[in-house]
């Protein structure tokens, strides 16, 4: 069975988890097929970035590494067909 996973990351401060994000990104990044971040304007202080992930093991230990910093809030939805 083919499955889509779109992940949605919103960021509470960016200025203080934008690198720890981006770090974690770095390290799963073969998981990411896609990447689209939206944010209300430049110094906007929260941001959303929405993923679509690979179908493997990884994409989960990135979303539970995503979830273990406060002012991170994760939401999925799975496409399966």
């Amino acid at each position: 069975m083919d499955k889509h996973i779109i992940v949605g990351i919103h960021i509470a401060d960016r200025k203080k988890h934008a690198a720890q994000v981006q770090q974690i990104f770095t390290r799963y990044g073969e998981q990411i097929r896609t990447r689209l971040g939206l944010h209300d304007d430049v110094c906007s202080a929260n941001g959303l970035i929405l993923l679509e992930m690979a179908d493997v093991p990884e994409s989960c230990e990135m979303i539970n590494a995503l979830q273990a910093i406060d002012g991170v809030d994760i939401e999925q939805m799975v496409f399966c067909h």
